[in-house]
């Protein structure tokens, strides 16, 4: 479950984590009774990203076009997700901004404390920038130092930093999180932090432990349904449905919605996107990875609006040496059993076999060199498989496919 940011921005002042005088903002009207100083940041609290490029963030120096701004971000969709609060802060002029981060690796099912010099991070080339320190035993405050020794800090940047680092991951282990993260961290001139921006992911399987949680995760449902009803997509912490006929799965928010991206400015229509990284609402028991992987694949073949499949695999997943097995199953046996299961439902045993979706697999980085490689003489065999390493050519293959799709259909 992800917090919006003003939620985020409460949790990080109650532990002592720097940020900017703020003000929530429920209505346009409630601007003429701000309490900070102008000129002012005014953000839509949704918890889709890139909000500043789609217009959902907006710097204003007087009342009279603060409130004519809200007014405009209020009615705003991202990614289907119209905001009911907004975020008005002060403005900061930071002269250097890093990446802070603790997150729950599920490889190695320990908290990982990652840190960056850069915020504006390339996130394919992620690895070669990002720092990181694996928490292998209990916390000490000497993991967020060498983490910031690592980041190349020194003197007094050095340590703020470092204590920073502490407090993530101390509202990490308070809050049962997946993730925390400050992005970006501002530095000023005179040399002080300020957390401009941050991320909270809670673990689901926790959010009864929490009260507090648990209220913020009901009203957050009940937002989510009215963002479905006003907007005609169904967004979710799980993923996004949309009307056209390119599924995108991910091992991460940040890949599908990049995918996803991508296949727009490739002239794609998106379908339904998932998020494989966390187990998802609807699960009653613990799940793997190569769990959600097949499920999600069983279910989206089972969609007759699906054409084309497009996985996009970047970094690391667990369970890596099982992806050519799952792959193989789902083309042979989950095909015959999916296209048996939708015949006898509509109760026609003479219905033709079903046309299923391609699959165009995206697998980028060393880990899935050997799947590369065990997955070429099922490609030559199949040709409803198609495995590359670079994301341009992979959407580009599935926008084709699923406009040759369309093309057969009409010629029948």
């Amino acid at each position: 479950m992800d917090l919006l940011e003003y939620q985020v921005k409460e949790w990080f002042s109650k532990i002592g984590i720097p940020v900017l005088p703020s003000q929530r903002i429920d209505h346009p009207t409630d601007l003429k009774r701000l309490k900070i100083r102008y000129p002012i940041v005014l953000k839509s609290q949704v918890q889709a990203g890139e909000r500043e490029k789609a217009g959902g963030v907006r710097i204003v120096e007087t009342t009279i076009d603060a409130i004519a701004a809200a007014q405009n971000i209020f009615n705003l969709p991202i990614w289907g997700q119209l905001p009911e609060v907004l975020l008005a802060e002060s403005k900061y002029d930071a002269q250097e901004e890093f990446y802070l981060a603790v997150v729950l690796d599920t490889a190695l099912c320990r908290p990982v404390l990652l840190g960056c010099t850069e915020a504006n991070i390339d996130w394919e080339t992620a690895g070669e920038k990002i720092q990181h320190v694996v928490v292998e035993q209990e916390f000490s405050p000497f993991y967020a130092r060498r983490l910031a020794l690592k980041m190349g800090l020194q003197g007094e940047l050095m340590q703020t930093v470092s204590d920073i680092v502490e407090k993530l991951y101390q509202l990490f282990v308070q809050k049962d999180l997946d993730l925390v993260e400050i992005h970006p961290l501002g530095v000023n001139s005179a040399g002080q932090v300020m957390a401009l921006n941050g991320k909270v992911r809670v673990n689901k399987q926790a959010i009864n432990r929490h009260p507090e949680i648990a209220e913020m995760a009901t009203k957050m449902v009940g937002l989510l349904h009215g963002n479905k009803k006003r907007s005609g997509l169904l967004s979710s912490w799980d993923g996004i449905e949309m009307p056209g006929k390119i599924c995108i799965l991910g091992n991460g928010k940040g890949s599908v919605l990049t995918t996803l991206d991508e296949v727009v400015n490739a002239h794609g229509k998106p379908g339904k996107c998932v998020n494989l990284r966390h187990s998802f609402m609807s699960d009653t028991k613990l799940t793997t990875f190569g769990d959600r992987l097949i499920s999600s694949l069983t279910s989206l073949a089972s969609d007759v609006n699906s054409q084309v499949i497009l996985v996009n695999f970047l970094g690391t997943i667990p369970q890596v040496d099982q992806l050519p097995e799952i792959i193989t199953k789902f083309l042979h046996l989950d095909r015959i059993e999916i296209t048996s299961q939708m015949s006898s439902s509509n109760g026609n045993k003479n219905q033709q076999p079903l046309n299923l979706p391609y699959l165009v697999l995206r697998l980028a980085g060393s880990e899935f060199n050997h799947v590369r490689e065990n997955l070429v003489p099922l490609q030559t065999s199949n040709q409803s498989l198609i495995v590359v390493e670079n994301l341009d050519e992979a959407v580009k293959e599935a926008v084709h496919l699923a406009k040759l799709s369309v093309q057969k259909k009409g010629n029948r």
